[in-house]
């Protein structure tokens, strides 16, 4: 009898385990995650009209970091409204966003 409620109690706790793990990693989660590392990278931004080029790539926990390529126009007169990338990098446990330039990333005219 005590077996059986051991074993009860181990599925049960397995089971939630599970339920917040698949909450974690369901769509609106992954959603919202994208949308804050991408208001970050876009406020970090030193380029004017910025948008991101394509999604977010994921890391794995190895290398705990989220990157997005941006693309927008140097502000700086002296710039002339050129077209330039940066390269936001999120720290996920940190929470913060570090950009670079990243202009090798346009075609060569």
């Amino acid at each position: 009898m005590p077996k059986t409620m051991f074993t009860k109690g181990f599925v049960g706790v397995l089971a939630a385990c599970s339920a917040v793990a698949a909450q974690a990693s369901s769509p609106a989660a992954w959603k919202d995650y994208n949308q804050r590392v991408t208001q970050a990278c876009v406020a970090a931004s030193g380029l004017k009209e910025v948008k991101p080029v394509g999604g977010p790539i994921q890391y794995d926990d190895r290398v705990p970091v989220t990157a997005l390529v941006l693309a927008g126009r140097y502000p700086q007169k002296h710039m002339k409204n050129a077209p330039g990338r940066e390269l936001c990098v999120w720290d996920r446990k940190a929470e913060k966003a570090y950009v670079s330039e990243a202009d090798q990333l346009l075609p060569k005219p």
